[in-house]
């Protein structure tokens, strides 16, 4: 309900905005339009869920490229960043079953930044087969770390209402009426690995309070008929950090959130790193014109245009309420 509307040209996010504004966030990997017909799924299809880590972060990057611009690919790509987490295959299996259970039995995430690669593949039950076949040639072509393959198969309705499960859970705990200060963040593929090595190197080594998102999409695939404001580069990076504060004091709290998100938007702004935020705060029309940038003349022209009087959207406060003097 903003002045930016996010409307990639083809989403491949499942419509959920609660799982980090997946809706409007797509990973741009090859699919039908919206509403076409072959972007429709029977009720009674499947879909086959898989997890995978990696440590080394320019092949997570690499695979994820590659599967984006595939022309054959998974139905859902997301990548996640997981910092100093214990135990993280054992929680998993939870939910999901190890391709190999002895060698992730011996897997250690102690103390590391991993990398999470989260995909899915929708079939038919009388299909599984080929289903199989598909899903092993996808992934011999990646270069993850062979004892996390993870996989479990549930409804398509059952994916699609996945982050419901999880909501469940934290309301049964207290934990999810509590503040939530995102950072949400567009990097240019070229900055991206000097982005993840302060950040994830430096200013978040120790611990998050949130899941970390990342993920490449294509720029071509945005419509650039709307006012969002994109970098300039084919490929760019979402990154999301959507942390909680459960505690009013310490790492928990609203504030020590919000400092840390203030010290990767300072890095980006020094580094020079060509990040856009998505819902930025800004507060002086100043700064939104230097977020829009070349697009601020037709984001005027159109506001001037459709709302005049500036009723809509006044809480971002990119334009007085009074008048709206177009540029000189």
């Amino acid at each position: 309900q903003g002045e930016e509307m996010w409307s990639p040209a083809r989403p491949r996010r499942t419509p959920t905005f609660s799982t980090a504004l997946s809706a409007a966030w797509a990973s741009s990997a090859s699919s039908p339009e919206p509403g076409s017909p072959s972007n429709l799924h029977p009720r009674w299809y499947v879909v086959r869920w898989i997890r995978v880590l990696y440590s080394d972060f320019a092949s997570f990057t690499e695979d994820q490229e590659a599967l984006i611009s595939a022309e054959r690919t998974f139905d859902y790509i997301e990548g996640f960043v997981i910092i100093n987490r214990t135990g993280i295959l054992n929680n998993w299996r939870t939910s999901f079953k190890p391709q190999d259970p002895v060698q992730a039995s011996h897997f250690q995430s102690d103390g590391k930044v991993l990398y999470c690669l989260e995909m899915t593949k929708n079939f038919d039950p009388d299909e599984a087969d080929i289903m199989e076949q598909e899903v092993g040639v996808l992934l011999s072509r990646l270069r993850y770390i062979q004892s996390t393959l993870f996989h479990t198969d549930v409804t398509y309705l059952e994916f699609l209402d996945r982050v419901h499960s999880s909501e469940l859970k934290l309301r049964a705990q207290g934990l999810w009426e509590v503040p939530h200060p995102w950072l949400n963040l567009l990097i240019p593929r070229s900055t991206i690995h000097r982005f993840a090595t302060e950040v994830f190197g430096n200013i978040l080594k120790d611990s998050n309070n949130g899941p970390i998102l990342l993920y490449p999409v294509n720029r071509s695939k945005w419509d650039n008929r709307t006012s969002v404001v994109i970098p300039e580069e084919e490929i760019f990076y979402l990154v999301g950090f959507l942390s909680s504060a459960p505690s009013a004091s310490g790492h928990g709290s609203v504030e020590h959130a919000v400092s840390l998100n203030d010290k990767i938007v300072d890095f980006c702004d020094k580094a020079g790193v060509g990040m856009k935020q998505y819902l930025a705060p800004y507060t002086t029309q100043q700064q939104w014109k230097a977020h829009f940038g070349a697009r601020w003349e037709t984001f005027e022209r159109r506001k001037h245009m459709y709302d005049p009087l500036a009723i809509l959207a006044p809480g971002q406060r990119i334009f007085p309420k009074a008048s709206l003097p177009m540029s000189s």
